[in-house]
């Protein structure tokens, strides 16, 4: 995250810098940077899971309340990105929204910095996440004659991080846009674009497997400070590394204690290893057509081809080739009449086999 911030603020120290432009003198002001630009900040609450009673006959009969804390949100954010013509321009932001928009490639501002820095700690359903999303966006347009021109082009660098879907990555890419003269509301664009994130597809687990397809998970556990005591009367106690009882039955210690064994210690092998960078070409194009009474704006992007640099933990070692990274997105709106519309809006990524989504759908009907 160090290394994250310090290319953020170089990118916008020199956007900030006075330059030279087709022989005039231009200076971007940190005012200029920031007008239109908005600081936000929220806190949501709600109720989680109904609390659940459990019961025990270990020791007779015995009752428990299993209780789940309440779900909040802390959020907090400074954005500059130009408004589309469906979205909401006097609402609040407050992070309860679905701002599928922002994962969106190309915006409405040429030549002009945008930016989005977005970070939310949340609780949901007794487990907490750190999302974060951070995006720089240049789109340069110089005003070429031709549809295709060296003079058009994106350069995006963004930081997700969504801990209920567990992925998280660093992304820059810098490609070049064609219009076609027949469509003028579809814009292609290709390039390159670099990755940063964890070696995923490694397996911690796999050294532990045995030739018969089993893990020796007892043998992890002895080694992770876990113990295991025979008594003479036949019994067995098995104990953790603080030397507290875990279980006192086999069918415990594989069902409740063998599982969280395994999550530690993948976690903290996943934790040891460096990031890997992963080299890719891609492909995308956005759609975009507005109007008050439809509109429908969509993008997608496609990474068919990656390069292999033949380290130890990349990912053509476990997918054995290569293989395919796409996300898109969409949003859609209609209104029949004054009185019914309909709308449709998403996101759905897959990035190295890993999936994660969210969408929206409904009917709206207004009465005068």
């Amino acid at each position: 995250m160090k290394k994250i911030a310090i290319v953020i603020l170089i990118i916008l120290t020199s956007c900030a810098a006075p330059k030279k432009c087709c022989a005039q003198d231009t200076k971007i002001s940190l005012k200029e940077l920031f007008k239109f630009g908005t600081v936000y900040g929220a806190v949501n609450g709600g109720t989680s899971l109904s609390d659940e009673d459990a019961y025990s006959v270990t020791n007779g009969l015995q009752t428990s309340v299993i209780e789940t804390p309440y779900d909040y949100s802390i959020l907090f954010g400074v954005r500059k990105i130009k408004k589309f013509g469906y979205e909401d321009k006097e609402r609040f932001k407050n992070g309860t929204e679905n701002s599928f928009t922002d994962a969106a490639t190309l915006g409405r501002w040429n030549n002009k910095i945008e930016f989005l820095f977005q970070g939310e700690y949340k609780r949901q359903q007794g487990e907490t996440f750190l999302d974060q999303r951070h995006m720089i966006r240049y789109i340069g347009d110089d005003g070429c004659s031709k549809n295709f021109c060296l003079k058009e082009y994106i350069i995006k660098v963004e930081y997700v991080e969504d801990g209920f879907a567990d992925i998280k990555y660093f992304e820059a890419s810098e490609r070049l846009t064609y219009t076609p003269e027949q469509i003028k509301n579809l814009t292609f664009n290709f390039g390159a674009a670099q990755r940063l994130a964890e070696p995923y597809g490694y397996d911690p687990l796999a050294e532990w497997l045995l030739s018969n397809g089993n893990l020796h998970y007892t043998e992890l556990a002895l080694q992770q400070g876990y113990d295991v005591l025979f008594n003479g009367d036949g019994s067995v106690e098995y104990l953790d590394p603080s030397g507290n009882q875990v279980a006192t039955s086999t069918e415990v210690w594989e069902a409740v204690v063998i599982p969280e064994v395994l999550a530690n210690y993948s976690e903290k092998k996943r934790n040891q290893l460096e990031n890997t960078i992963q080299h890719s070409i891609v492909i995308g194009a956005d759609y975009y057509k507005y109007t008050k009474k439809s509109w429908l704006h969509a993008w997608g992007n496609v990474m068919p081809y990656h390069y292999d640099a033949g380290g130890e933990f990349s990912y053509h070692k476990y997918n054995e080739g290569q293989w395919l990274d796409y996300s898109a997105g969409m949003v859609f709106g209609h209104w029949f009449n004054k009185n019914l519309g309909v709308f449709v809006e998403g996101t759905y990524n897959k990035y190295w086999n890993r999936e994660w989504h969210g969408f929206s759908a409904g009917i709206n009907y207004r009465v005068f």
